[in-house]
């Protein structure tokens, strides 16, 4: 008896599907099982730790920082990086916040703050790409600018929010699941569909990997990098809208130190700091390992000084294990 095509589909997709995860595990297995050890010493550790309370908020948590992550993996697989975007995320939520306060309604002001993050982040890319200025230091340059238009504009303190409509986009469950996990899980599916399903994603590989090689092949590569960043700020800002409504106000001094976390994320995932390699799902996975360390330490009550020094070994423990790796993979 011949199998039907629905059958033979089903059986196609199956073994597809299962490659996919095989190549994945091969490709992140360090940090996979880095990630394993520590779920389970952290739940002999505190028996909090593996409750559905605490790992819906440790999703919650990790949501802005896998946003920024996101838009980070593009720029660094581009061969570039992206200091703007903690900054872009205060500004962003402060601008937000402030449009309210001042009548506009809730869609406009959404918008206004997501336009501030696109228009920052496509000024990173065109100054990228016509000054030929390091990555480096046109977005250190804006960072500094978005955070003082952010002090500027606030004065330095915090403006709140009542708006429930508002709130309810950081604080809202949709079948008991957070609404900003919610919205990082939708991203997180665009944008790999946009790295991996796309031309313009082979474009920012080819960039990334040989930018002379992309050039002579007919990539426009400013538009590729204007693009890339455009990107970047756009979710910065989304990030910065949603944390906002999670704190009910904008603050100036919010998402100080996210840049370096979102770095920190891609680089555990396996994502190449001279560009051309690196997954999204890697840096996801290095998403979940910065906030599972924060967390369980948190419920062991560690200092909070003491958590940055953990978190900096650990990331320099797991870059070394991926160097000798990718050292091993290039002898053999």
């Amino acid at each position: 008896m011949s199998a039907s095509p629905t059958m033979v589909e089903n059986h196609n997709a199956a073994g597809k599907m299962g490659r996919f995860f095989t190549t994945f595990f091969k490709e992140n297995r360090g940090i996979i099982v880095a990630l394993l050890l520590m779920v389970v010493a952290l739940s002999i550790l505190s028996p909090v730790f593996l409750t559905q309370a605490n790992i819906l908020n440790v999703l919650r948590q990790v949501s802005t920082n896998a946003c920024l992550a996101l838009g980070m993996t593009l720029v660094i697989i581009l061969g570039g990086i992206d200091l703007s975007v903690g900054a872009v995320v205060a500004l962003s939520g402060a601008l937000t916040v402030g449009a309210m306060g001042n009548g506009v309604g809730v869609v406009p002001a959404i918008a206004f703050g997501l336009m501030v993050g696109l228009l920052f982040g496509m000024a990173n890319g065109s100054i990228i790409a016509y000054t030929k200025m390091p990555p480096f230091i046109v977005t250190m340059a804006t960072m500094n600018i978005a955070r003082g238009i952010a002090y500027v504009y606030t004065g330095g303190r915090p403006i709140r929010t009542r708006d429930a409509s508002f709130i309810e986009l950081g604080i809202g469950y949709l079948a008991g699941i957070p609404l900003p996990v919610i919205y990082t899980a939708i991203l997180i599916v665009v944008i790999s569909l946009v790295l991996n399903r796309s031309v313009f994603g082979t474009h920012i590989y080819a960039v990334g990997g040989n930018r002379e090689a992309a050039r002579f092949s007919g990539i426009k590569i400013s538009r590729v990098e204007i693009i890339v960043y455009a990107i970047s700020g756009l979710i910065s800002a989304f990030a910065g809208v949603i944390l906002a409504a999670r704190m009910t106000s904008g603050q100036p001094t919010v998402g100080q130190g996210f840049e370096l976390d979102a770095i920190a994320a891609c680089v555990l995932g396996g994502v190449s700091m001279s560009g051309g390699l690196g997954r999204i799902g890697g840096s996801m996975i290095g998403v979940l390992v910065i906030g599972i360390i924060n967390n369980g330490l948190n419920l062991m009550n560690v200092n909070s000084f003491w958590q940055l020094i953990a978190k900096g070994l650990v990331i320099l423990i797991a870059v070394y294990v991926d160097m000798l790796k990718k050292q091993r993979e290039h002898r053999g």
